[in-house]
């Protein structure tokens, strides 16, 4: 899942060395905002499919063991007072992050519901499957200017997997992450602690520890134009008193940032944040995300909705701003390059899609370790249409 901000993500990035290389010339595709601004494309409105969720030891269960409900403080007319530090570091275990996970969990869930699947397996044959993290990254890309992407592409049997690379400059920053920003982490982690009880009209228990392991996902179909899409993506928590209480309009976003004190800090925050807000939580169909804004002490001092089909309207008069429809239309027009470049089908062979502001996305051809990324457990059991997946995949098949 994705960390706060950049929210942590349930598919982890893997590091690609330049070897094993197949050299031919490949196409390029800009990504100037300019070119993607026509009218928004077709977009199915989502529907969960299903859902898993990981534990405290990082293992998958095909059920909603992890789903958390969302249970926010009475509106008495005083700010929450969250302590943001709180527990911090003594009652936090993080992810470990060297672990390489690719689309190992969504494909647990894929092999043990592929004869469910609406339309029959024979469904996923031109989809594109991936996480949601990964087409939150395709849609602000036209306007991003600090971080570059890779994403590594694979066809087999018809199905186009998409699974995120960590760069070497995403890397190196990892490893030299500062002290601070490890503590924002854990704030985003923490306040959902206070925002989220066990169980339906439970009470949230802070005391307890911030384990960055646990996870709930929902697995999702969509499309986008011509492109069907089955992506996965972690979810908070579902709200039990929603209008509707059919996921995925029942899921809650949870947010945190800093508090705000002048109109030009507000306007970073809805050209910037707001854009990967809106990303985030519009794919999926989760139609609110609350944030907390925190004092420089770390304390939530208040609360704020910001509706995911509203938010738009915050930049819609600012030159400088963003618009939903170049997003999407970017998005679809990277599915239609990269369907149209990985053509052979064999998950074997790795097309690595790289991008880096201010330029185009270009690719390179690739084969076998440490580049391909369908593990050799799912390839096998999706050929012999074996009956469930291994009980416990090796993370280096």
């Amino acid at each position: 899942m994705e960390p706060r901000g950049t929210k942590r993500g349930a598919g982890k990035t893997e590091v690609v060395e330049p070897r094993n290389k197949v050299s031919h010339p490949a196409p390029s595709l800009p990504t100037d905002p300019a070119l993607y601004s026509g009218p928004f494309p077709f977009y199915r409105r989502p529907s969960q499919l299903g859902c898993f969720s990981l534990d405290a030891q990082r293992q998958y269960h095909g059920d909603a063991r992890a789903l958390r409900y969302y249970s926010p403080p009475p509106t008495n007319g005083q700010g929450p007072n969250f302590d943001l530090r709180d527990g911090y570091p003594n009652r936090y275990q993080p992810r470990d992050e060297e672990v390489r996970e690719s689309l190992d969990h969504l494909l647990r869930w894929l092999l043990e519901h592929r004869g469910q699947l609406e339309g029959g397996p024979g469904w996923l044959a031109g989809a594109v499957v991936t996480w949601r993290g990964h087409l939150t990254k395709l849609l602000t890309t036209p306007y991003e200017r600090q971080d570059g992407w890779q994403l590594a592409a694979s066809r087999f049997q018809g199905t186009l997997y998409l699974s995120e690379v960590e760069t070497l400059a995403a890397r190196a920053q990892r490893l030299t992450r500062p002290p601070l920003l490890q503590e924002l982490m854990y704030m985003g982690y923490k306040f959902e602690q206070y925002m989220c009880a066990d169980k339906p009209g439970g009470s949230p228990d802070p005391s307890g520890e911030v384990n960055t392991n646990v996870a709930f996902c929902s697995v999702l179909r969509s499309r986008l134009g011509n492109h069907p899409l089955l992506f996965a993506g972690e979810v908070d928590c579902t709200d039990p008193q929603a209008p509707s209480p059919q996921p995925p309009t029942c899921y809650v976003e949870l947010k945190t940032s800093k508090e705000m004190h002048s109109p030009g800090q507000w306007r970073s925050f809805y050209r910037h944040k707001l854009l990967k807000w809106w990303a985030q939580s519009f794919l999926p169909g989760v139609p609110n995300v609350v944030a907390g804004f925190r004092t420089p002490e770390g304390f939530v001092c208040s609360l704020k909705t910001f509706p995911t089909m509203q938010m738009f309207e915050h930049v819609r008069n600012d030159r400088d701003g963003w618009n939903p429809s170049v997003c999407m239309n970017f998005c679809a027009a990277f599915l239609s390059f990269a369907q149209n470049t990985v053509v052979q089908d064999d998950p074997r062979l790795v097309h690595l899609f790289s991008w880096e502001p201010g330029g185009p996305v270009t690719v390179s051809v690739h084969r076998d370790a440490p580049h391909a990324f369908l593990p050799t457990w799912y390839v096998e059991a999706m050929t012999q249409d074996l009956p469930s997946p291994p009980k416990t995949p090796s993370p280096t098949d």
